[in-house]
Order: structure tokens, then C-alpha cells, then sequence
């Protein structure tokens, strides 16, 4: 059995537009070990809920393999995607929109079980239901509240409880603190470090905060407009990044120091480059400071410089 439980391979995901075709995940490959974490960060916009969404299907990928669990996911027919659909489920950035406000907890965790048709009696699923709600820390006086009686950080252990009810083996994790006051963030997050080493769960997540990236992932990928700039150990690319978009990146995290407010930082100019129809060449070359020629001649691909370190850039490496 491969140690890796999710592969992807020159995954795509284009969108057609009325000024052409919209390159969200372009050509984009890396694989995540059994019970590891992937972080994938950059700015909005940069293809992060697209590549989460195409790898459980909620997006068709116009070209690429996603295998799970050894099996091309996107070759399935949708009989034999259904069977392994409980195995990759999703939690969403926004606890509330994504929550039925005519359901009650109890409602909204019971779900896929029913839709899934999972157990055998109504008794079996209040069990389940009331054994969730204990593990993503819901009190059971709860089960009848909805979704607009409950503070964030109470929704989105809903959220949670409803995308592990199905006791899934691949989770992503889309910004699921972004929408949340900072001192509910640290508890969702160390929820979500518990369940893992509790279920020998599998992440990919998605998020634009480096600190919250850094605290959680084994692995952090770096996107820009579709394309997949920088992959590396996460104490590796804080300690050592090698493309201009990831120190930037990091340059622009805030530092909790009187000294740092004198610090300089360098601050991006130029335009985003439209996603629709990109020309050749590196998409990040018109905000970077260090852009030559050759980088609008063609594109640079992932090269390993040090082994488990990536990077789509020759400048400096």
C-alpha cells in the first residue's frame, strides 16, 4: 500500500468566460502522505477553493489525475465515485452560509448519515449524532438549537461534526477559521489537530494566513493565479523561501515587536496578470522585483533543489 493517500498529477481546472478561458488550477502535482497536512496558501483568487473543490469532485477537472487511495477519482463514473465519496469530505469557510438555517444540530450532523444511508435504525443515528457532537465539543443541550441561535465558532464545530460523521479518510479544510474571532480560531484549529491524530485523518488546508498554516501543516504549497510556485516542508520554506511571491508572503507577516515597526518592508508593485488566457512565461513576473526577460519567455517548471523543496523559479536557487 502507497504511504500516500491522495496523488495529484497535472491537475487543471479551467472556466469558460466570455473574454476566454479562465486558467484556475493549472498544471498543478504533489501528493500527501497518510495522516499528514497539506497547506496550500496565497492571495484570493490564486485557485485554493478551486483545486480543494476539483479534488472532491465538486469540480469536474478539465485535465489531470487525482489518485485516491490508488484509484483516478476523476475516471470514476458517478456510481463508483459515490461509493468512495464519504472517504473525502469538506469543510467550508463560512459557518454559517453553509448550514441549513432550517435544520437544527441535530439535523444538520444527522444528514449524510441519511443521505448516505449509513445506519440501520433512527436509534443507531442519534447515537452517532451524540457521540460527534461530544468529540467536536457540542454540549447535547444544543442538539435542538439552529444555526442562527449559535455563536461562529459553535457553527463551525457543526461544520466539522458533519463532514467527520461519515468517519471520511481525506478532509478539506477551507479557510475554516478565516470567519472566526482569533480567540475561537486557536480552539477550531487545535480541534481539528486532535481529530486527526484521533481518526488518522489526511488534510488539505486551505487557508491565506501563514501563522495559521505554519501551526498546522506538514507540508505547505504556494500558489499564484493557478499555478503552484513553491512546495516544501513547512519549517523548511519559513526558514528558507526561495521564490519572490513566497517572501513576500512572509515579509508581510505582522510581528508583534516595538523593534519591527521600524523594520522596511518590501512591498509588491505592478499588476495581477489577468488568469484568462495568461500568456507564457512566469504569471508572478509583473510584481516581481527581480523579473528578467526570460521569465515572460516561457514557463519555469518545479525544479527540486533540495530534496523536498520546490520551487518554479531560477533566480537566486
Amino acid at each position: 500500500m502507497s504511504q500516500n493517500l491522495l496523488e495529484v498529477n497535472h491537475l487543471k481546472k479551467y472556466f469558460k468566460t466570455g473574454a476566454g478561458m479562465l486558467h484556475a488550477v493549472d498544471d498543478v502535482s504533489f501528493a500527501i502522505p497518510r495522516g499528514k497536512t497539506m497547506g496550500v496558501v496565497g492571495e484570493s483568487g490564486c485557485g485554493k477553493s478551486t483545486l480543494g473543490r476539483t479534488l472532491i469532485q465538486l469540480y469536474a477537472p478539465t485535465e489531470g489525475e487525482i489518485l485516491f487511495q490508488g484509484k483516478n477519482v476523476a475516471s470514476l463514473s458517478r456510481k463508483e465515485f459515490n461509493r468512495i465519496r464519504p472517504k473525502m469530505q469538506m469543510i467550508f469557510q463560512d459557518p454559517y452560509s453553509s448550514l441549513n438555517g432550517r435544520m437544527n444540530v441535530f439535523q444538520l450532523i444527522a444528514e449524510p448519515l441519511i443521505v448516505n444511508k449509513i445506519c440501520r435504525d433512527k436509534r443507531e443515528v442519534e447515537e452517532r449524532v451524540a457521540k460527534m457532537m461530544d468529540t467536536v465539543g457540542l454540549a447535547s443541550r444544543l442538539a435542538m438549537a439552529y444555526p442562527h441561535e449559535l455563536d461562529g465558532g459553535r457553527r463551525q464545530r457543526i461544520g466539522v461534526a458533519r463532514a467527520l460523521i461519515l468517519e471520511p479518510e481525506f478532509v478539506v479544510c477551507d479557510e475554516p477559521v478565516s470567519a472566526l474571532d482569533v480567540s475561537i480560531q486557536a480552539q477550531i484549529l487545535n480541534l481539528l489537530m486532535d481529530l486527526q491524530e484521533q481518526m488518522g485523518l489526511t488534510y488539505l488546508f486551505i487557508t491565506h494566513d501563514l501563522s495559521v498554516v505554519k501551526h498546522i501543516s506538514d507540508e505547505i504549497m504556494v500558489m499564484y493565479l493557478g499555478k503552484c510556485v513553491e512546495r516544501a516542508p513547512a519549517e523548511e520554506i519559513f526558514a528558507n523561501p526561495l521564490h519572490p511571491y513566497t517572501k513576500a508572503l512572509l515579509a508581510a507577516i505582522p510581528i508583534p515587536s516595538v523593534e519591527s515597526c521600524h523594520k522596511i518592508r518590501e512591498l509588491l508593485q505592478g499588476e495581477v496578470t489577468s488568469p484568462v488566457n495568461p500568456k507564457p512565461g512566469c504569471r508572478f513576473a509583473a510584481r516581481c522585483p527581480h523579473a528578467a526577460e526570460r521569465c515572460t519567455q516561457g514557463d519555469f517548471p518545479l525544479v527540486e533543489t533540495t530534496p523536498g523543496h520546490f520551487v518554479a523559479c531560477d533566480i537566486g536557487v
